[in-house]
């Protein structure tokens, strides 16, 4: 049985799926812009919507304040293993694939403006071959049936790499507002090249600058940009608000729209033209 979601939107017929992922050194806050992301087009009714936390460290489920039970990664560890184990957990009768891909199906968290699907650890000792083939079968079955698909990757780019999610449209770099971050964002833009993923738009974001304004970026950070060559969309300022929601515990998709982060990105959204 197709989940809820997927089901409502083959009856609706959307064929056309567009893949926005985020990448960025770990610390950057590109985890924050990209739960903001999600939230922003799931309240203007832009889904059906498939958000993904490709990051080991997973948090996206945090920013939009929502409890995750079970990771593909889990799943993954389960079946790779499932041979060695004293006790398989794979009932009698029941082969590999079918009980994979059912937990695989059970793993997707479905809410009322968006599903949500958190990838989990890496990758242990032992051959993952034939269980990566399944979950790329498996989120390839996914995300045709969504309008769009938003990823949260680690800085490595490993399950795009791998070709366990699918080919990126848009790529968006987070960086914070350093030349070190500058300079890490360019290492992975080269990353994206030496793979072949060939996305249709790479854009940087600067996070966490003294204001939302690009024209008052320090000369020197202006200058790191053009020497790596990156595009920057847009400039998101540090908000005070967004560390007191942390501390508080309080998922961050919920602070109010008028605050300047959410500002900035909903401002960077829109030049995406999604």
């Amino acid at each position: 049985m197709l989940p809820r979601i997927i089901a409502g939107a083959i009856e609706r017929g959307y064929d056309v799926t567009q893949t926005i992922a985020f990448a960025g050194k770990g610390g950057t806050g590109k985890t924050t812009i990209c739960g903001v992301l999600v939230d922003y087009l799931a309240k203007n009714h832009k889904g059906p919507i498939l958000a993904v936390d490709a990051d080991a460290n997973s948090n996206l489920n945090e920013v939009l304040g929502v409890e995750v039970e079970k990771t593909l990664g889990e799943i993954r560890e389960i079946v790779a293993h499932a041979e060695l184990a004293e006790t398989s957990p794979i009932p009698s009768g029941v082969s590999k694939q079918d009980w994979a891909q059912y937990q695989f199906n059970s793993a997707l968290l479905e809410l009322d403006d968006y599903d949500l699907l958190v990838m989990g650890r890496t990758q242990g000792q032992g051959c993952y071959c034939y269980v990566n083939g399944l979950l790329k079968t498996q989120i390839t079955q996914y995300a045709k049936n969504y309008r769009y698909v938003i990823v949260d990757n680690e800085a490595g780019l490993e399950h795009i790499s791998r070709g366990v999610l699918p080919k990126v449209d848009i790529l968006l770099l987070v960086s914070d507002c350093s030349r070190r971050g500058i300079q890490a964002a360019g290492r992975l833009k080269v990353m994206v090249d030496e793979l072949g993923l060939k996305p249709s738009m790479v854009k940087l974001i600067v996070n966490r600058a003294p204001s939302g304004d690009a024209a008052a970026l320090e000369a020197g950070i202006l200058e790191e940009i053009a020497l790596q060559k990156l595009d920057l969309i847009g400039v998101v300022p540090t908000d005070e608000s967004v560390y007191r929601a942390d501390a508080e515990g309080c998922p961050t998709v919920e602070l109010p729209a008028d605050t300047p982060m959410k500002q900035a990105v909903q401002a960077l959204i829109d030049t995406l033209d999604l």
